[in-house]
């Protein structure tokens, strides 16, 4: 290739895929320069980095997905010495209508993604190839999440499945806080079976499975069994299918018992742990999901801007003569934001200053959620300065020295 027709700069956005990926390359006046399908595989994307360094002295890289999809892509596109930037999708989708045409392809896509980081150059972060502890506390974490999710489906089939059998023995338990009747579903499920082994020898059958407070939960379905001398159609069947889902769900518990372990045992290796457990309602487990989302901090300037992707610091909607008109943000990512309330609600129920703090708040007027939100906010400002500091949590502000 004539050296002299390499243009000083160029941007490539990629529309990113599980399967393969769209590229678009644009120089300095927007106008595209090539666009290809790339397949998501080494050779592939190597042979896209060789073609767009070879247009350009300097590349720059914009992509629309920064999770699994993209990872062979970033590592690859870091590994070189690549700048790549990360245009989120809303912002894609929104900027789309501004640009010729009403389809939506991936070529297209890709040219917005590549344009929008030629036209606005500090407006999209920069990424980066995560420390390997934080891509294992995302791996973990994504997956406790899955695991979760499976867990209020068995759940809720279950559940379901036990009101077409005996309405009584459903409503007795709360099967997704309980161990016992879960257990005792997998051999008793039918209101006929529980009232033939009555009370006593039921009490000893869960004892024998080592079930906590297996007087109560025999009595209690005994009871609920009683109240229902009538067969329901399909009992049998629905029986063996509650049978076997509560089998599922034991295993299932067992599962994410695992998955837990070994996120706190991750987590405790790095070297914010510590810091970060000290903290009131900050346990291991969302400790990690903090580390995981945030990584090393250096993506944010200050507090206020964690704040902000945890959608606690509100924005302004003002409009002519209103001023002051505040809402909560759209965009922010919800599971930090869920970390912080989670935290803030735990803290809240303990004597200390965040109760205290809270406590204060519903003395304004404010309702239990603002209040908590309002306590989620201060405390980002508090682990900010804590992890800042390297200093664990006192319920008392550190003393500042004088200079």
């Amino acid at each position: 290739m004539d050296l002299s027709t390499r243009q000083a700069r160029i941007w490539v956005g990629i529309d990113a895929g599980k399967g393969h990926h769209w590229a678009v390359a644009v120089d300095a006046d927007g106008e595209a320069m090539f666009s290809t399908k790339v397949i998501n595989d080494e050779a592939q994307i190597l042979a896209l980095i060789e073609t767009a360094c070879e247009r350009a002295e300097d590349v720059r890289w914009a992509v629309d997905i920064s999770g699994r999809a993209s990872t062979l892509l970033l590592a690859l596109l870091i590994a070189h010495d690549q700048d790549v930037v990360y245009v989120p999708g809303r912002t894609v989708n929104r900027m789309s209508g501004a640009y010729q045409g009403e389809g939506k392809t991936d070529a297209k896509d890709a040219l917005v993604i590549a344009d929008q980081a030629r036209m606005r150059p500090k407006s999209f972060a920069p990424l980066d190839t995560p420390p390997e502890l934080v891509s294992t506390l995302r791996v973990l974490t994504n997956h406790r999440a899955d695991l979760i999710a499976d867990r209020v489906r068995l759940i809720n089939r279950l559940r379901d499945l036990l009101v077409g059998i005996c309405p009584a023995l459903e409503r007795a338990f709360d099967y997704s806080s309980a161990k016992g009747p879960v257990v005792m579903l997998t051999e008793y499920q039918v209101p006929a079976a529980l009232r033939r082994i009555g009370v006593k020898r039921l009490t000893t059958w869960l004892e024998r499975r080592k079930v906590r407070s297996a007087g109560t939960v025999a009595a209690k379905a005994v009871e609920a069994a009683q109240s229902q001398q009538i067969a329901l159609p399909g009992e049998k069947r629905a029986a063996k299918l509650v049978c076997d889902l509560a089998h599922q769900l034991l295993a299932l518990d067992e599962r994410i018992k695992d998955n837990d372990r070994e996120i706190r045992e991750t987590f405790r290796t790095d070297d914010r742990a510590e810091i970060i457990e000290s903290m009131p309602g900050m346990g291991p487990i969302l400790g990690a999901e903090f580390v995981a989302i945030v990584s090393d901090l250096s993506g944010y300037r200050d507090a206020g801007r964690l704040a902000s992707h945890a959608g606690l610091a509100p924005v302004a909607r003002d409009s002519g003569r209103r001023t002051g008109n505040n809402h909560r943000p759209k965009r922010y990512n919800r599971r930090l934001r869920h970390i912080f309330y989670l935290a803030a609600q735990t803290a809240m129920m303990r004597p200390g200053p965040s109760r205290d703090y809270y406590l204060r708040k519903r003395s304004e007027g404010l309702i239990h959620t603002q209040a908590l939100l309002a306590l989620a906010r201060r405390r980002v400002d508090v682990l900010w300065a804590m992890l800042r500091d390297q200093r664990l949590f006192t319920p008392v502000p550190p003393v500042t020295q004088a200079a």
